[in-house]
Formats: C-alpha cells, sequence, structure tokens
C-alpha cells in the first residue's frame, strides 16, 4: 500500500523574510518513509522545508505552512492505506503576514491566531486506516500524550522530549489508545521507524 507520512517543520510567514517555525529536521519521518519503503509500501511524502534530501523512492510534496500541509496531506491521503504524522507543524500563524519587509521599530507585538491541526483533520477522515502520531512533551508526557491521541483520533502514538531533535539517539515511549504503553529504550529513529511500523502491523 501507500502510506502518508508528514515531515519537517512548517514555516508561518511574518513578512517575505522572516517566519516563525521549530528546530525540527525532518529525520523522524524520514525514518519511517525509509522504513516503509524498505518493507515493500510506496510513500508519498509531505515534506516542510529541511536542508536534508528526502529518501530516494518517495513522491515527494514539498510545503512551506500548515495549511498548504494539510492541504496536500488531505489531497493524498484518498490515495492511501495509513497515515504517520511525523511533522512538526507549527500552533500558531500571524494573523496577518506584511507583503513588505518590515523595518526596525515598525512592529513592537504580533497577532497571532491558531494553524490548523494536520492529525486531528486526517484523524476525522482515515475511516479504517492505521493513524500514528508523535508527541514531544517536556512534562506529564504519557497522559498528555493520551489526551492528543484520543482527541485527534489516532491508533498510537510516539513521545519524546526536546533532546530528541536532531540527536542520533534519545528515549521514545510508544503509547497506545487503550492507555497501554511500550518503553522503547534510548534508541535511534531507525529503530524506533520499525517498531511503529510493526505496531501498526504494515
Amino acid at each position: 500500500m501507500k502510506i502518508l507520512v508528514t515531515a519537517g517543520p512548517t514555516r508561518e510567514a511574518i513578512d517575505p523574510v522572516r517566519f516563525l517555525s521549530n528546530r525540527s529536521t525532518g529525520a523522524m519521518g524520514f525514518a519511517v518513509a525509509r522504513e516503509a519503503l524498505r518493507r515493500g509500501h510506496g510513500v508519498v511524502l509531505v515534506l516542510g522545508p529541511v536542508p536534508a534530501a528526502p529518501p530516494d523512492g518517495c513522491e515527494v510534496e514539498r510545503v512551506e505552512s500548515a495549511r498548504a500541509m494539510l492541504e496536500a496531506a488531505l489531497r493524498r491521503l484518498p490515495e492511501c492505506g495509513a497515515a504517520v504524522c511525523a511533522a512538526a507543524v507549527a500552533d500558531y500563524r500571524p494573523a496577518q503576514a506584511s507583503t513588505k519587509k518590515l523595518v526596525r521599530g515598525s512592529l513592537r507585538s504580533i497577532e497571532l491566531v491558531e494553524n490548523p491541526d494536520i492529525a486531528a483533520e486526517i484523524g476525522a477522515r482515515r475511516g479504517q486506516k492505521p493513524l500514528a502520531i508523535f508527541a514531544l512533551e517536556t512534562e506529564e508526557g504519557d497522559r498528555r500524550a493520551l489526551e492528543k491521541l484520543r482527541r485527534k483520533n489516532a491508533d498510537v502514538c510516539i513521545v519524546n522530549g526536546p533532546d530528541a531533535i536532531g540527536a542520533p539517539r534519545a528515549r521514545f515511549v510508544l503509547l497506545r489508545r487503550d492507555g497501554s504503553r511500550a518503553d522503547l529504550g534510548e534508541v535511534g529513529k531507525e529503530e524506533v521507524a520499525r517498531r511503529l511500523l510493526d505496531e501498526m502491523r504494515l
């Protein structure tokens, strides 16, 4: 089957040269894509702006903003049999982006509005397709991740802390809808991808 994978950060424009974003490298999504390809699946990779080249063999949809990522993901979802939401989507965007470069002193505050919840939108439309999400938590990780898992109508969630961003190895936990968990220990992202796809029976 084809598997939909979202990966990387999003960028939310402030003006033509400035934006809000985060430190996501896309490495986790790339690891999932490589493992899916290794297992014989096709991969539709909806990819935010990252410097690294995506894995060979993916159908890549490059996007910038959260709204563009949502549009691409929902457009490609019908042809896919499962989805893994590994992107670090910006929660907020400027209410109004300037069309001209802002000069020093012209801006003292930025009004923000919420971005769409891409994983939740996929969860609402997935039907019986398996869905996995990721949750970066700094405190009460299991409780907060389980709330996200159920709210977004996903089957499984991989939980990690900020130390996983850009790191070759980090601590990960696999959390299921029924609240059961598997501590994956300190592992690399390739091992996380293998355990995740095994859990999804893909």
